[in-house]
């Protein structure tokens, strides 16, 4: 990036923190670099021990009871994602045949709805939990969906899009209540707010969310929680994920996870309020940009990620003018077979498909300062206004 462009897409990638390239120096200085982890030899074992210390880490960053035999190390969210949606729901049904539904929410990430059919390949019953205006899916809403017969839930802990913090402990005891297990995608919230996993059976988190490398990933499932593998091949991962694992990445991912942890609640706190401040000055009367649900701040969303829309003006356009100016954001919509179309997550929050299609999402965290985040409202607030008098 040139030095005057302000990256303002921490949700889709943050950049590299210094921990996570410390670790990986550290690591490629090891007389273990390139060693296999699951070699008998003195170098794999060195190799084994490391990994194994990432694990340990990973999950006191975690919290929620986990142990570290618990993790599975991905290549990432999707890959964690996958394997849980797949790997949970065959597994439970082996268990019990009668079990062969498997509720997601409407919201969800497209690794997550995606998998609907490879489930129906298999032979499962898939079912939508809606969710409000507000973006939060409710309990009432989960619990006319749960019977005997459901396999799995899997609710995202915060949405990636509009930041709304999910009530997942409440979904997954009633999921439990059901017999059914339980997945939450993580993936955004992880590093970002305190995860309250306790009645969680299992959880997928990525690096490159909290400034980790790209490529590397966990999905964290309670022992007693049955898994089937969708790799083969090898023994790694305790059987659940067949192939040589990424050391270097694993460190620098506990690296990062601890880095986070230690001071989340500081940052958390900076991040909010610079956070409130933009919305404040973009959704000030007169600009003609909204805040894509009123009510998340009662609810509870993650600190930096901040989700407008611009009714007046599509996405594409504000993306494009904004990339002139030296400000890189994304749109909480997908580009498909060549054309932008609305997010599935707003349109399923009720949001009307001509304001969805001008939604914007900017995510930063505690690195990106008050005065790039000034400039940024400022520019934003002017092309708005531009296209506003052209049209």
């Amino acid at each position: 990036m040139a030095p005057e462009t302000v990256y303002l897409d921490y949700a889709a990638s943050a950049p590299l923190r210094v921990e996570a390239l410390a670790a990986q120096r550290a690591y490629d200085e090891a007389p273990y670099a390139g060693a296999n982890p699951n070699s008998l030899h003195t170098l794999g074992r060195e190799a084994a021990r490391a990994l194994d210390g990432a694990r340990r880490d990973l999950v006191r960053a975690l919290g929620g009871g986990f142990r570290p035999s618990d993790v599975v190390f991905t290549s990432g969210g999707t890959e964690s994602n996958n394997l849980a949606l797949l790997g949970l729901a065959e597994a439970t049904r082996a268990r019990a045949s009668r079990r062969n539904r498997v509720i997601v929410s409407t919201i969800e990430h497209d690794s997550v709805l995606d998998v609907r059919g490879a489930l129906r390949e298999r032979g499962f019953e898939v079912e939508l939990a809606p969710a409000g205006r507000d973006g939060i899916v409710r309990a009432d809403a989960l619990s006319g969906l749960l019977d005997e017969r459901t396999a799995l839930v899997s609710v995202m802990y915060a949405n990636n899009e509009t930041g709304v913090i999910q009530p997942v402990g409440k979904l997954a005891r009633l999921a439990h209540a059901a017999g059914a297990v339980f997945h939450t995608d993580a993936v955004q919230a992880f590093g970002h707010v305190p995860l309250e996993l306790s009645d969680v059976d299992a959880v997928s988190v990525a690096a490159h969310k909290l400034g980790g490398p790209v490529g590397v990933g966990a999905l964290v499932v309670r022992g007693r929680t049955p898994l089937r593998p969708l790799s083969f091949g090898g023994g790694q991962e305790g059987g659940r994920r067949a192939g040589t694992q990424d050391v270097r990445g694993a460190l620098a991912f506990a690296a990062v996870s601890r880095a986070c942890a230690a001071r989340l609640s500081e940052d958390r706190a900076f991040v909010s309020a610079r956070a409130e401040a933009l919305y404040e000055r973009l959704c000030a009367p007169g600009t003609g940009i909204v805040p894509t649900t009123s009510e998340a701040v009662d609810a509870g969303r993650l600190p930096g990620i901040v989700s407008i829309l611009v009714p007046e003006v599509d996405s594409e356009t504000l993306i494009l003018a904004l990339d002139q100016e030296g400000f890189e954001v994304s749109a909480a919509s997908a580009c498909s077979s060549g054309s932008l179309d609305a997010s599935h997550v707003l349109l399923a929050m009720g949001v009307p498909r001509n304001e969805a299609l001008g939604s914007l999402r900017i995510s930063f965290d505690e690195r990106v300062g008050e005065d790039a985040l000034h400039r940024f409202s400022d520019t934003l607030v002017r092309i708005v206004a531009e296209r506003s008098r052209h049209r």
